[in-house]
This record gives C-alpha cells, structure tokens and sequence, in this order.
C-alpha cells in the first residue's frame, strides 16, 4: 500500500547522521512523522521500547539506530552486539508484536571484500569485523522477528554532524602536511541525503525483503581523498597512497565491498546518482571553515 499524508513513520535513532536526515525528509511528505532519539527510545532498552511503541502506534518503523564506529566496536563487542544486534531485535520485535512495517539500515561491512563485482542481495555476507557481524545478526534477528519487513544495506556514508571520511580529510587537510590514505579499499561513497531519500522512494513503494543503496560508481579510499582536495580547493595538499596495513586500524575492512544498486533501480525507477556528483554538491552544502583556502 502506497503511504499517504496520513502516515506516521517512527524514526529510531533520529538523533544520529542518518536519522536526523531521514526525519526531515519524511516530515515532508508525512507531517506525523515521529523523530525519536537514543535518550527518547532507546533500542537496548526492550521493554521500554515496547511500551513506547504501543503508545505511539505508529504505522511503520524505520530503524537507523546503531553503533558505527568500526574500531571501537573491535575493542567493545559486547557494546556492538547491544545496538547492533540485540537492539535491533527488539525494534523488529516490537514493530511485530503491533502488526506494522519494520524498516532497518545494515552496511556493506557484512561482506569480505573479496571479491571485485558489485555485491548483491543474493550474494552470502561473510563479516571480517565486529561490526560487520554485530550488523549481520541484527538482519537476521530483523528477518525472524519482524514477518513484514525491509532491510536496506549501504556503504560508505557520509554526511553533516558526525564524524565521517570526507570531514576527516578536509581536517587533515587544513592541518597542512602530507596526507596518507589507503588504495587498495574500494567501494562506494554515499551521501546521506541520497540514503535518506531512497529510504523514502522504498516506503512509497512498498519495499520488502533486502534492497542495497549506494551512490553509483566505485573508487578507492585514495581516490575518493583526491577528489574531496580537488573539489574543495585544497591545493599544494600531498596526498600520499598507503596499504590498509600501513593504516594502523584495530578492526579488519573488506577490501571491496561495492553494492549493485540493480533491484533498487527496479523498484523504484531510479538509478542512484553517481559519487561524484552527490559528494560535490555535500562540499558546497558544507564548506567547512578553511575550504578553498
């Protein structure tokens, strides 16, 4: 059933990148939309959870709550494995027990990257880190406990408001000095605004099942560093190519882990736009104090 002006989506999780993001898109469209942060519902918290859930009686639920940082999830698997993998649970436990939509954002971290063609939803995740593995349980827990369903996968996110790749770069950056950054990790960059309106067209579409969403396009982390000094007029700024070992990174990151975008494409009419478009027009949204200086 196509969503209406009267439909009211929950978002778990608003206070975070994602979250913040997708609220403000389906407040757009849906005035009702309910905007709820980690102090407001806290998905470690089930039967709190539960009961907010009850009262609010949404008619979906999108779940953006999560624990993204990848080393510290490698020092803290317990932690990991709370919001990831148990707080997800409870969200889509929840959602069932009323009889509504469960919608969940999982990451391209349950692959190893090994192979070199585009993942698909029919390809077996095989998780190197903790929080690949924390993120995969929580799909399958999702699957098991929410029968109506849709799990999103995406890669390589970035946006305002929270640490990510492209604001640590243009950090970097400002500081002077050479840069190092790896070339031998590829995916697909990915603009939260993009996510969160793809998020959107699934919702109108009635998505089910397990759909990827990415930016168009693969590029090394190298690259994608290039392109960001380019684009935003750090120039004499060296940038020097590394190996992930030469990194010093406590958790393992699959050395290619790009999503084919095929069926999303299918269900909605709508290629994803390429990387580099979206991550230019994310650099002039957001200059940053010292860009193009």
């Amino acid at each position: 059933m196509k969503a209406t002006a009267s439909f009211v989506p929950l978002v778990l999780g608003a206070g975070g990148m994602l979250g913040r993001v997708l609220a403000g898109v389906l407040e757009e469209d849906f005035p009702g939309t309910v905007s709820a942060s980690r102090a407001e519902a806290d998905v470690t918290d089930r039967f709190r959870l539960e009961a907010e859930i009850e009262r609010l009686r949404p008619d979906a639920i999108i779940n953006c709550a999560a624990c993204t940082d990848v080393d510290g999830c490698e020092t803290d698997p317990d932690g990991a494995r709370r919001v990831n993998a148990e707080g997800a649970g409870n969200a889509a436990r929840a959602a069932g027990a009323v009889g509504i939509r469960f919608i969940h954002v999982s990451t391209d971290f349950v692959f190893d990257g090994r192979g070199n063609v585009p993942y698909t939803e029919d390809d077996p995740p095989a998780p190197l880190s903790e929080y690949g593995r924390s993120k995969l349980e929580g799909e399958r827990r999702v699957a098991a406990l929410a029968p109506d369903h849709l799990i999103v996968r995406t890669s390589w996110l970035y946006g305002a408001g929270r640490p990510n790749f492209v604001d640590a770069i243009r950090a970097r950056a400002r500081n002077g000095g050479t840069l190092r950054v790896v070339d031998d990790q590829f995916g697909s960059p990915t603009y939260v605004d993009d996510m969160a309106r793809a998020l959107r067209r699934l919702i109108d579409c009635d998505a089910r099942g397990l759909v990827h969403f990415a930016n168009r396009g693969i590029c090394s982390r190298h690259e994608m560093a290039r392109f960001i000094l380019d684009a935003g007029g750090f120039l004499g700024v060296g940038l020097e190519a590394i190996k992930t070992g030469e990194a010093g990174r406590i958790a393992v990151r699959p050395a290619f882990s790009a999503l084919d975008t095929a069926r999303y494409a299918r269900l909605t009419g709508e290629a994803p736009r390429p990387w580099q478009e979206a991550l230019r027009d994310y650099l002039g949204a957001f200059p940053g104090p010292a860009a193009g200086a």
